[in-house]
C-alpha cells in the first residue's frame, strides 16, 4: 500500500504560509488592540485638554461668567463636541439631550463642589467619553461619541490589517520561491537514484544548494563512481572466472569426446583418464573457491574463538607445509621469535588462512628459494611505509605471522590490489603460474573476518611479504 506522504515544495508552503498567517493573526491582534487603546487614550486626553481650556475661557477676563460660560458651550458646539453647563443653583442648560444624560446628579455635585470629572461611559445605548470642570459660574461637562472621537483610529486598523495582509502575501511568495529552490536539486537528485536503479551508470547531479542538499548530491556522484567502478570489476571477475571455468571444460570435454568414440587407443586409456582428472580436480578447486569467497561476501561464517597458542599452530604448519616444499626443493623455514604468542582467535580460521598464503607463495616460488613463516609479537602497528598495502584496520598489542618467499615478488602497484579477486592473476596469467585468482581475495577476507589485518609487501628475502596481524585478547 502506498502511502502519500506530499511533496517537500507542498510542504515548505504550507507551512510558510501557515507561519505567516499566523504570524499575521497575532501581530493583528496585538495591532489592532494596541491602536484602539493607544487612540483611547488619546482622545480621552484630547476632550480633557479641551475641557480645561473651555474651562479657562469660561472663566477668563469676563465680567459676568454665565455669559462667558455660554459663549464657552457655543464653542464647543461648533467644534462638534456636546455639552452641558450647571449653575450654582444646580439649574442644567443645554441643548444636547446627549450632554444632559451625562451630568447626572452626583456628576453636577462634584462640579459644583469643585471636583473634575473624567469618565467613559455608555448613554442610551452610545458609548461616549465624559470629561467635566469646575467654573465659576458653577461647571461645564464635554460628552463625545466614542465612534467620533476614534474614527481615525478605524481607518488606521485598516490600513495596519491591510499591511499585515501584503506581508502574507510576500511570505507566500518567499515560501513558494524558497520550496521551489529546495525541491529542485533534491528533485534532480531523485531522478539521478531512479537513474542508478535503473542501471544507468554514468549518472552526475550539480552539487548544489543548502549543505545537507549538496551533501546528498555529492554522496549520490560517489555512488555512481563506486557503482561503475564495482560492476567493471565484476564484469572482469566474471570474465576470468568463466575463461578459467572453461579451459579445463574444454580438456575435458575433448578428451571425454575421445573416449566415447573409441579413437584413444586402450594403452592410452589410463594417460586421457589422469588428464580429465586433473582438469575435473583443478575444476573442482576453482569451483571450491568462488564458493569460498561467496560465502565470506555474503553472510558471516560461525567462528569458534579459543585461546591459542600461534607459535605452537606456526609448529603444525611446518610439519605439513615443511615437506611439500622439500619435494619441490624450495627451503622452508619456521621463525619463531617468541616462545609462545596468545591470541583468543579460531584456529581453524587462522590455518585456513595461512595455507593460502603459503599454496600461493609455493607455486611462483623457484627451486632453491626459500619460504620463511615468522611468529612474533608486536606491541602496536608497525608503520610500514608506502610499499605497504593493508586489507583490514590494525590493532594495537598484536600477534603476527608472517609469510616471506623468495619468488618473483610484487610491485609497488601491486600492493594495492593484491587481495581484489583475479587483478593479480590476470595481470601475470602467461608470465608465472597463477592459481584460481582467489586465494588472496579469500585470505583478506579471513583476516577481517577474524578482527585483524593482513597486508602486502616486500620481502627481504627477494619476494613477497604477507604479515597476518591478530589482536592478542579479541576475536570477532
Amino acid at each position: 500500500m502506498t502511502v502519500s506522504r506530499g511533496s517537500l515544495s507542498r510542504r515548505v508552503v504550507v507551512l510558510g504560509v501557515g507561519v505567516a498567517v499566523l504570524t499575521a493573526l497575532l501581530a493583528g491582534l496585538l495591532a489592532v488592540g494596541l491602536t484602539r487603546t493607544s487612540v483611547d487614550d488619546a482622545a480621552r486626553s484630547t476632550l480633557a485638554r479641551i475641557a480645561d481650556a473651555a474651562a479657562e475661557r469660561a472663566d477668563a477676563g469676563v465680567t459676568t461668567a454665565r455669559v462667558s460660560q455660554n459663549r464657552a458651550v457655543r464653542t464647543l458646539g461648533a467644534l462638534g463636541i456636546e455639552s452641558a453647563s450647571v449653575a450654582r443653583r444646580g439649574a442644567v442648560t443645554s441643548t444636547s439631550p446627549l450632554a444632559r444624560a451625562a451630568l447626572t446628579p452626583a456628576r453636577r455635585d462634584v462640579l459644583l463642589a469643585g471636583g473634575t470629572v473624567s469618565a467613559a461611559d455608555e448613554l442610551g445605548g452610545t458609548p461616549v467619553l465624559v470629561e467635566g470642570r469646575p467654573t465659576d459660574a458653577g461647571g461645564i461637562v464635554l460628552v463625545q461619541r466614542r465612534s467620533d472621537a476614534t474614527a481615525d483610529s478605524d481607518r488606521l486598523v485598516r490600513r495596519v490589517l491591510l499591511a499585515l495582509a501584503l506581508a502574507t502575501a510576500v511570505a507566500v511568495l518567499v515560501s513558494v520561491a524558497v520550496a521551489r529552490r529546495l525541491s529542485r536539486p533534491l528533485r534532480r537528485t531523485a531522478d539521478a537514484a531512479h537513474a542508478l536503479a535503473a542501471g544507468q551508470r554514468d549518472v552526475r547531479v550539480p552539487v548544489e544548494g543548502p549543505d545537507e542538499v549538496a551533501e546528498v548530491a555529492s554522496a549520490l556522484n560517489s555512488l555512481s563512481s563506486s557503482l561503475s567502478r564495482s560492476e567493471g570489476r565484476q564484469r572482469d571477475f566474471l570474465l576470468s572466472v568463466s575463461h578459467d571455468l572453461r579451459t579445463p571444460l574444454t580438456g575435458i570435454s575433448g578428451y571425454a569426446e575421445s573416449l566415447a568414440s573409441g579413437v584413444v587407443p586402450a594403452e592410452e586409456t589410463a594417460r586421457v583418464g589422469g588428464v580429465v582428472l586433473g582438469e575435473a580436480k583443478r575444476l573442482e578447486r576453482l569451483v571450491g573457491d568462488l564458493l569460498d569467497l561467496a560465502r565470506l561476501g555474503a553472510e558471516r561464517p560461525g567462528l569458534t574463538p579459543e585461546r591459542t597458542d600461534l607459535v605452537a599452530l606456526g609448529r603444525e604448519v611446518e610439519a605439513v607445509w615443511s615437506r611439500r616444499c622439500a619435494a619441490v626443493g624450495v627451503p622452508f623455514t619456521l621463525v619463531p621469535a617468541v616462545a609462545e604468542a596468545w591470541a583468543v582467535t579460531d584456529p581453524a580460521r587462522v590455518r585456513q588462512l595461512v595455507d593460502g598464503l603459503l599454496e600461493n607463495a609455493l607455486r611462483i616460488t623457484p627451486s632453491g628459494r626459500p619460504i620463511v613463516v615468522e611468529v612474533r609479537e608486536e606491541s602496536g602497528s608497525a608503520a610500514q611505509g608506502a610499499e605497504s598495502a593493508s586489507a583490514g584496520g590494525l590493532v594495537a598489542g598484536e600477534v603476527v605471522v608472517e609469510v616471506r618467499d623468495g619468488g618473483p615478488g610484487l610491485t609497488d602497484d601491486d600492493l594495492a590490489v593484491a587481495f581484489e579477486p583475479s587483478v593479480l592473476h590476470e595481470r601475470y596469467r602467461g608470465l608465472r603460474p597463477v592459481g584460481t585468482g582467489l586465494g588472496l581475495a579469500i585470505v583478506g577476507r579471513l583476516a577481517q573476518m577474524l578482527g585483524g589485518s593482513v597486508e602486502a609487501g616486500h620481502a627481504a628475502e627477494g619476494g613477497a611479504r604477507f604479515t597476518l596481524r591478530l589482536p592478542r585478547r579479541a576475536g570477532r
